[in-house]
């Protein structure tokens, strides 16, 4: 067993890092994990080439988890355990029950200590005497020292080890590339992060090289032989419907994929053993479920942090509504209950559950046990069952239903109702080790057998349905966009439509612009050189020149920002464009979205970023709602250690250019600007930043080497020169008189907006609407891939009067068009 202290010691890293030398080195490993976690046993699984398998006496009970452990461990050279928080850290208020010293009592294990001593010396020897000490039933066996610095420092640690007589089985240096990001729970799953894989292969080279493995090997050879027989899934369910043909085996849809990472590997096989086919499916890429299914399974996982994909499949929503509701047997734990709720943080769900989640700010974290409320799918009016919740969200109604909805609660927990239930239908927060409590997998894979099929007939229906009814916020008659993130304006534009997607100024370029432009065609001939575009920007914003970076366009700066640091929690600010969000994916990082909501008038709370948020993105205005967030409220976002980009690519639109921190100097701060819409050369990208001279200094380091073109640095000079400055101030009176036309006239049509000061405007026009005007011969831009919206609104571009009249004229046709009281703010 790995253990440690306490937890942060690296505990994950030096046991995966194990598991993986150990099969680098010719053995067949199992990896196993004490607790509840499922996001360690993924990258053991990694690391193994095996399942990974959790041991935890409270969600199984102390007799089964020797026995698990020899059935994870069949066909094994060596079982690698790693343990949870602190050696001796259990269930609060029952004297370590479930802790890793619990697990290595019952399977009599030896431990080997990881010990993070990149702040400790002498002191160590003392921390490791009194844990190998503190209870005669657990043997620890070694230590290994994590972070290591100085060999003189190291060397005076080892020296205080030697009265203990534990052995230092290595010494693991401090290498950053091999830590895993985490985010509001934790670790990011090994099945949502890309390159986890090429993670795991450095931790395998790095404690291959550093770690002893023969000693190791030393070590788990000396554990004593178990007595116990091995957990066969077969004799847990006593047989019920293993006799079924493979022919008769009725198909449990299970999902999974990057958004739904969490099931135990005993589920399947349970499910399996009672004569079950289980398919995977993954809610973020297949639009329909496995053909035959007659039963669900939705684990846990992370929807909020895929909220807007999950909300962007309709097809399958609809589809899994319409399962749901015609009494297919589904289980729902947590991640899978807010996957069948309505919405989920603004974005539509399944809605096969009559309630809304939301993330809060508070962490639900306990070890309850539970007492079954009703007769359900699962239980039985009375049952026990001992289980964990571990999220951040918070759903209403909490439990059961509207009477018309003949849903129970599925749990009573602590003396409250929890979840929703009825004879088709478990879904709960609280997540059931069903190797502990089989009944379930019995009852559950019994519905299965005596289910119908969802027909491909009634599969098409739902689909069809979803289609006509919205499917939960979907445009009807119109076909998701594959990938959200990176659908722009300019894809809404097509031949003979008269575009309002697209914020390009409509108007002709200046013509000491144009002049500038072909100019800059008699130095081509030469490489670039961005100084002159750097000088300009500083004296523009009165900035020193190593404040300034210009850029092709945002885009660059985004990508730029994506990749200059290995970012542990990266936060984007929706609705906001996407383009950020994109380049941080695309980079291999998890993005945590904070969601600006339309019944808060889309206003901005600093307090909802997560403390721990090393980077922070936000439009100001840039966001298709248009609003301009106040500059004292972005300030508060500035924290030490933390890299706030306040992108201002629309600021230029704004008179005046209230609330622009483009002229402040705070510590982390870096503001992003734009050329190419406001000057109407989208397709010559220019833009800036400027900010913090070190971030500035960073990102202009991660740029390659004439980005820029000749004639964007040409545009980018012309345009901070004093002449541009006047006129871009007219331009942004032209604007605001064209908004205040184009809002006023929305509300006489009595369609709702958001008040914007951007050079658009965000309309709630109503499903259908995008495909209505478009009809119309007008193309504005759909919301739905914007996180945070759905289909009942669009984007409408600000024109000329002429252009205005003849989309409120469409709007006003609108069959079905949402009346809503609206205000017009200028």
């Amino acid at each position: 067993m790995v253990a440690a202290p306490m937890t942060g010691q690296g505990k994950t890293t030096v046991a995966t890092g194990l598991m993986a030398a150990l099969r680098g080195s010719g053995l067949a490993v199992s990896g196993h994990k004490v607790g509840p976690d499922y996001i360690d046993p993924g990258y053991h699984a990694l690391a193994t080439g095996r399942a990974g398998r959790n041991l935890d006496p409270h969600l199984v009970g102390e007799k089964r988890v020797a026995p698990l452990l020899l059935h994870g461990a069949r066909g094994a050279d060596v079982a690698v355990v790693e343990g949870v928080m602190g050696l001796h850290d259990g269930r609060l208020g029952t004297d370590g029950f479930a802790s890793s010293a619990h697990v290595a009592a019952l399977t009599r294990t030896p431990v080997v200590l990881v010990v993070d001593v990149a702040r400790m010396s002498r002191s160590a020897g003392a921390l490791v005497a009194g844990m190998a000490a503190f209870d005669p039933a657990v043997e620890v066996a070694g230590v290994i020292l994590n972070r290591a610095g100085s060999e003189r420092n190291t060397a005076e640690i080892v020296r205080s080890l030697e009265p203990s007589g534990l052995p230092v089985l290595g010494v693991v240096g401090r290498d950053e590339g091999m830590a895993s990001p985490s985010r509001h729970l934790g670790l990011v799953p090994a099945g949502e992060r890309d390159g986890a894989a090429a993670v795991v292969e450095r931790m395998a080279e790095q404690i291959a090289h550093q770690v002893d493995l023969g000693a190791v090997m030393d070590v788990a050879g000396a554990a004593p032989a178990l007595e116990e027989h091995p957990w066969s899934p077969e004799e847990a369910v006593a047989g019920a419907g293993s006799g079924a043909g493979s022919d008769g085996r009725p198909v449990v849809a299970v999902a999974g994929g990057r958004a739904f990472t969490f099931r135990y590997a005993e589920t399947e096989e349970l499910l399996t053993a009672a004569g079950c086919r289980v398919e995977a499916f993954d809610p973020l890429e297949d639009t329909a479920l496995p053909a035959g299914t007659r039963g669900l399974y939705l684990g846990g996982g992370f929807p909020e942090v895929h909220a807007g994909e999950l909300a962007a499949n309709r097809a399958l929503l609809g589809e899994l509504r319409e399962a749901v509701r015609s009494g297919v047997p589904t289980v729902a734990e947590c991640a899978g209950m807010l996957y069948l709720a309505r919405t989920l943080d603004g974005e539509p769900m399944a809605g096969a559950v009559d309630a809304d989640a939301r993330m809060s700010r508070r962490l639900t974290l306990r070890y309850p046990e539970a007492v079954a409320a009703a007769d359900t799918l699962l239980t039985r009016v009375g049952d026990r069952v001992t289980g964990h919740e571990f999220h951040r969200t918070q759903l209403t109604p909490g439990a059961g239903g509207t009477d018309a909805s003949a849903l129970s609660p599925a749990w009573e927990i602590d003396g409250a109702a929890e979840g929703f239930a009825s004879p088709t239908l478990h879904a709960s927060y609280l997540h059931v080790h069903w190797a502990g409590h089989p009944r379930s997998a019995e009852r559950f894979a019994a519905a299965v057998h005596a289910a119908a099929p969802l027909s491909p007939v009634r599969a098409a229906s739902a689909a069809s349905s979803a289609r006509a009814r919205g499917a939960a916020g979907a445009t009807p008659d119109e076909a998701p966009v594959a990938d959200p993130l990176r659908h722009h304006g300019d894809r809404e534009v097509g031949s003979g439509l008269i575009d309002l997607a697209v914020n390009v100024y409509a108007g002709p370029r200046p013509a000491w612009l144009d002049r500038a432009l072909r100019a800059s065609l008699d130095d081509v001939g030469s490489y670039p050189d961005a100084g002159p575009a750097r000088t300009a920007i500083a004296r523009r914003h009165d900035r020193r020149t190593g404040e300034v970076l210009p850029t092709a366009g945002a885009a660059e700066a985004f990508t730029l920002l994506a990749r200059v640091r290995p970012w542990r929690r990266p936060v984007v600010v929706h609705p906001q464009f996407t383009e950020p969000h994109a380049a941080l994916e695309q980079a291999g990082h998890t993005v945590t979205t904070v969601l600006c909501r339309s019944e808060d008038g889309f206003a901005f709370d600093p307090d909802a970023v997560p403390e721990d948020a090393d980077l922070v993105v936000v439009g100001n205005p840039t966001n298709p709602t248009g609003l301009l967030h106040p500059a004292d409220t972005l300030r508060r976002l500035c924290h030490p250690g933390r890299v706030v980009a306040v992108d201002e690519a629309f600021m230029d639109a704004v008179p005046g250019e209230p609330e622009s921190l483009a002229g402040e100097r705070l510590p982390g701060l870096v503001v992003l600007r734009s050329l190419t819409k406001h000057w109407s050369i989208p397709g010559l990208r220019a833009g800036y930043v400027v900010g913090d001279e070190a971030v500035v200094a960073e990102l202009a380091r991660a740029q390659t080497p004439w980005s820029l073109s000749t004639p964007a640095i040409a545009s980018t000079v012309a345009c901070m020169s004093p002449q541009a400055t006047v006129e871009a101030a007219e331009r942004a009176l032209t604007l605001q008189e064209q908004r205040a036309e184009l809002q006023s006239g929305l509300c006489g049509a009595g369609v709702a907006f958001v008040p914007s000061r951007a050079p658009f405007v965000l309309v709630r026009a109503g499903h259908g609407a995008h495909r209505h005007l478009r009809e119309q011969g007008i193309a504005v831009r759909r919301a739905d891939t914007f996180p945070g919206l759905d289909a009942s609104w669009v984007r409408v571009a600000v024109r000329p009067r002429e252009v205005t009249q003849r989309l409120l004229k469409a709007l006003v046709d609108l069959p079905g068009a949402e009346e809503t009281r609206c205000e017009v703010h200028t």
